[in-house]
């Protein structure tokens, strides 16, 4: 709803209600003045019809007549062409009743309907006299009533109802029409005045509109008056005026931040082929942070190409930074795409890790899963290589989960954002047990406690790898077995348990019946041979079944 229907809805009873009280009023007084008037003048003939009926009564006494019925009827005639003479109009009626309802003097005929004459016979009953609603004959009646004793008559001067109230309705009329066009006049008038009131506001708001749409502050008002409302716009003004000049500085100031983005993107899209791209985010976000070493528990891989420089003198220089690339790119993915990091690139191997900058529950197990993409994927990248006649490569894989400091580590001019401890080098000398059990994945105990419950895992063997002092538990790892698979695993397991359990010739039995399942099973092979000759040659008490490597 807008101002200016608002504003009328307000005032226009303010005008009206006086007006409406007025004609509510004078209608009332003037119905009460009309009325006093109108029965006035209906007493005064039912007084001179009563005086008249009188002095023919008096007449009969005076003479002694009072006893003749003929001279009583006379009398009753008489009074009954007084009462005609004074009927003024069609409308009025004028007759008497006896006691019982019966009519015995009439101005003009009339018929009385249904219990009307028991309605008379009532007010005659009651001695009702005076001012009276009723109907005769059907039709509404103001009648005064008075008593005439000597004829026993109830003398009724009557008036239609219609007549009677005309000039009342007729002004009540008058003052509803009159009523009716000062409300549209009224109306009309505060329209007008209205919005030539309001028209500045409109102008405020016509203004706001086409800034709005078409975002130029450039629009401006018309300051109309010299009041509260001109001081509305000339305000109106300089708000605009003001968010325009805002407005300019915020254009400026989304522009320089625009291209300070495309820098920071620019950035990033370069140091991302250096750095890490959690890495570089973890630095917009907390740069102070980054400058500090963390404990962490995470998964750390090292991969490594089989027999490189072999590889590399039958290739030409250009044949292997292609391959090299191709061979990263492929292995990058799969990494990346497990939420892992690559720290570094050395040489040929590949150095990643799984759980920093973002520490997440699943770690170790993405990184298991890294491992099995890797060695699928190389199977995609050697037929790529076989395409261009090139020898096709052969990975080991070796994943450790422990406790490693992460941080930037270098110096002022170079650093690197890398993990440090034993657990790294663990994984290192994982990777290099895959050329002795000729398994291409290898994972430490640690691991598998992490990956027992998704993916088959094997136990290779106990091993101190060179520069530990403990044993390791070091486990073979596959996506899924086969029936047979499975079977040889299971064998394989029970062999192990015998042979630390120093039950040798059992436990080469064992092996022996994974060898027939799988007759190159380099890991099978080891074990039996070793149970051969710890049966021949028992070993000491102190033996606990653990592997020294004196190679990395």
């Amino acid at each position: 709803m807008g101002i200016r229907a608002k504003i009328v809805l307000i005032v226009l009873p303010l005008i009206i209600t006086p007006l409406l009280f007025t004609a509510i009023v004078s209608g009332l007084s003037a119905r009460n003045g009309i009325t006093t008037v109108a029965t006035g003048f209906l007493r005064f003939k039912s007084e001179e019809l009563v005086s008249y009926a009188n002095n023919q009564w008096n007449l009969l006494v005076d003479n002694d007549l009072s006893d003749n019925q003929a001279y009583i009827e006379s009398a009753k005639s008489a009074v009954q062409s007084f009462a005609v003479n004074v009927t003024r109009s069609d409308s009025e009626l004028i007759f008497a009743s006896a006691p019982d309802g019966t009519i015995e003097m009439q101005t003009k005929a009339f018929d009385l309907a249904g219990g009307e004459r028991g309605k008379i016979a009532e007010l005659v009953a009651e001695d009702m006299e005076g001012w009276r609603e009723l109907t005769i004959g059907g039709i509404g009646r103001v009648a005064n009533i008075m008593t005439f004793e000597p004829f026993k008559w109830k003398i009724f001067v009557s008036e239609e109802r219609s007549v009677f109230y005309k000039a009342i309705n007729d002004i009540v009329y008058q003052v509803i029409v009159i009523l009716c066009v000062s409300l549209v006049a009224a109306s009309v008038l505060l329209l007008l005045f209205v919005g030539y009131l309001t028209r500045p506001l409109r102008n405020v708001v016509t203004a706001m509109t086409e800034i709005i749409t078409t975002n130029d502050l450039s629009k401006r008002v018309e300051v109309l008056y010299k009041d509260e409302i001109g001081r509305l716009g000339h305000t109106f003004n300089i708000m605009v005026q003001e968010l325009q000049s805002a407005y300019d500085n915020i254009k400026g100031y989304a522009l320089r931040a625009v291209v300070a983005q495309m820098k920071e993107q620019k950035i990033r899209n370069i140091f991302q082929k250096y750095v890490p791209k959690d890495v570089i985010e973890e630095f917009f976000t907390n740069p102070e942070r980054m400058l500090v070493g963390q404990n962490r528990v995470l998964a750390v891989l090292f991969s490594d190409i089989r027999s490189f420089t072999t590889i590399s003198e039958r290739m030409r220089p250009d044949e292997m930074v292609e391959s090299l690339n191709q061979y990263f790119t492929l292995m990058v993915d799969t990494i990346m795409s497990r939420n892992g990091i690559v720290d570094k690139y050395i040489g040929d191997a590949i150095m990643a890790f799984f759980g920093a900058p973002v520490s997440r529950k699943d770690d170790a197990l993405q990184s298991t899963y890294s491992g099995l993409e890797m060695l699928e994927t190389l199977s995609d990248f050697n037929k790529w290589q076989e395409q261009k006649g090139r020898p096709e490569f052969r990975i080991g894989v070796g994943i450790n989960f422990g406790a490693v400091t992460v941080g930037n580590i270098g110096s002022e001019k170079k650093m690197d954002y890398t993990v440090i401890g034993d657990m790294v080098n663990l994984a290192s000398r994982l990777e290099g047990l895959t050329k002795i059990y000729k398994e291409p994945l290898i994972v430490s105990e640690s691991v598998r406690e992490k990956i027992a419950t998704e993916l088959p895992t094997r136990l290779l063997d106990k091993v101190v790898v060179k520069g530990r002092l403990t044993g390791v538990g070091v486990y073979s790892v596959k996506r899924k077995l086969k029936p047979k698979e499975e079977s040889a695993w299971k064998k394989h397991h029970e062999g192990m348990n015998l042979f630390y359990d120093r039950r040798f010739g059992e436990a080469a039995g064992r092996f022996l019946r994974v060898l027939d399942d799988f007759p190159d099973d380099e890991c099978a092979k080891m074990h039996f041979a070793s149970c051969t000759e710890l049966e021949k040659n028992p070993p000491e008490k102190s033996w606990s079944g653990v592997v020294e490597m004196q190679e990395k």
